[in-house]
């Protein structure tokens, strides 16, 4: 069998959503050279978040990991929409996760290893990425997570 990241998403049980439109005033994706800037992606499935409130009130640090994890797999759909194929990836170079949380919630980056562990999986060492993990009061339509990347694409 071809190992390939399509083969690695499906072994995941992911199968990749249509590129989700912008809900405003801006693109989904951005390339200059061989950089592709992703806008911040939501953890939408089927057209619908998977969850919604804060970490540290309305969900736990594992419910944030699987919207994480939602958002990545956004990302990657919006990679595929702005390139035609994930084999063009050569590595995502940083992620960026907004965590909606509560004051006292401190477990940012563990809400973040839900995307960071999804990528590194189905990319092997083109997922591996420099990565922030920023504690936010509320992100758009009450998602609990949003994942935005820069990919540099081969």
């Amino acid at each position: 069998m071809v190992d390939t990241i399509e083969a690695r998403l499906a072994a995941e049980g992911v199968t990749l959503p249509a590129a989700a439109a912008p809900a405003a005033n801006y693109v989904p994706f951005v390339r200059t050279g061989n950089l592709l800037f992703t806008s911040g992606q939501l953890p939408l499935s089927g057209g619908k978040l998977v969850s919604t409130g804060l970490l540290g009130r309305d969900l736990d640090t594992a419910a944030g990991q699987d919207a994480a994890r939602a958002c990545a797999i956004n990302i990657l759909a919006q990679v595929k929409a702005a390139t035609g194929d994930l084999e063009k990836i050569a590595r995502i170079v940083k992620i960026t996760v907004f965590v909606a949380s509560t004051p006292d919630f401190t477990e940012q980056h563990l809400v973040a290893n839900g995307a960071s562990d999804l990528l590194a999986t189905v990319l092997g060492e083109r997922g591996r990425h420099a990565r922030a993990a920023v504690g936010t009061a509320s992100l758009p339509l009450g998602a609990p997570v949003e994942v935005e990347a820069i990919v540099e694409l081969a």
